[in-house]
């Protein structure tokens, strides 16, 4: 508790200042946890194929799909435990939510009492509860990402930044006398929950420090571009994980081309990274 106490701190005097690596931290961990909720899910999709999917073209959704957008619309929108933010979330998993007042109203009082760590851990054992004859998966998940949300609210972030997802699933959170990892609302749910935000804390600090020299090299390099509409690809970069030259050019807009020639200057200056390895549909940020 004393860890993620330290480590949530110096995280909240980080995002207090609002800096501009703000966005692609919370993206970045966004695409992290759906990652790590594919695990749980036993879903094949790893932080590569999940970038993919957000711009892959056509209406069906799977599951991955599903799972990343869960994620990123956590991170996306001030934190709110209403019913129709948990009606959404309970669909992305395909879990059975008739009525989601009442679990909204379950989860109010909890998500407000205690430190912000326990208040987060009580609400996720709640929001599992809420769900006995679901896939426990599914409904750990949803845990989860209850975690995340009520953290925020507690902290009054004005988004949430998905973590707790990121680390729970790490080996050394294990109990010797333990056989399996806890679930939500068992008696070592707690310390599960404590020590994996204290992991995931430290870690999105490493990534923010990272992040953070990279966008201060992106302003700095910015003025030196020739190109008019770089300015949009520049606030796009300082808002995603990773963005295409194609979605780059609807926002600019420019062509596709003119696109991908001004994110290979950026690479050049080392502003910018490329993340897939391919030849084409590349992805670029920080």
């Amino acid at each position: 508790m004393f860890a993620a106490g330290a480590a949530l701190a110096l995280l909240d005097a980080f995002l207090r200042h609002n800096p501009p690596a703000a966005g692609p931290l919370r993206s970045r961990l966004a695409l992290q946890s759906a990652a790590a909720s594919a695990k749980i899910l036993r879903l094949n999709a790893d932080q590569g194929a999940l970038r993919d999917l957000r711009f892959a073209a056509g209406d069906e959704r799977g599951p991955a799909a599903k799972l990343l957008g869960l994620w990123r619309d956590l991170a996306g929108r001030p934190p709110a435990l209403s019913p129709d933010r948990l009606r959404a979330a309970a669909a992305a998993l395909d879990l059975p939510l008739a009525d989601a007042n009442p679990l909204a109203q379950t989860l109010s009082e909890p998500s407000r009492a205690g430190d912000p760590v326990s208040a987060a851990a009580n609400a996720a054992a709640m929001a599992f509860g809420a769900f006995p004859d679901a896939p426990a998966a599914e409904a750990e998940v949803l845990a989860l990402w209850v975690f995340d949300l009520a953290l925020a609210l507690r902290l009054r972030w004005p988004r949430p930044a998905p973590m707790i997802a990121t680390k729970v699933l790490d080996p050394g959170l294990r109990q010797p006398d333990v056989g399996r990892r806890p679930k939500p609302g068992e008696p070592a749910w707690s310390s599960t929950a404590a020590g994996a935000i204290a992991l995931a804390a430290a870690a999105a600090l490493d990534l923010a420090a990272d992040l953070s020299r990279r966008a201060d090299t992106l302003i700095a390099v910015a003025p030196k571009l020739r190109a008019k509409p770089a300015a949009k690809i520049v606030d796009l970069l300082l808002a995603e994980d990773c963005v295409s030259p194609a979605e780059a050019a609807r926002h600019a807009p420019m062509t596709d081309r003119a696109a991908r020639r001004l994110f290979d200057r950026l690479v050049a200056l080392g502003a910018a990274r490329e993340f897939s390895g391919r030849p084409t549909f590349r992805l670029y940020g920080l």
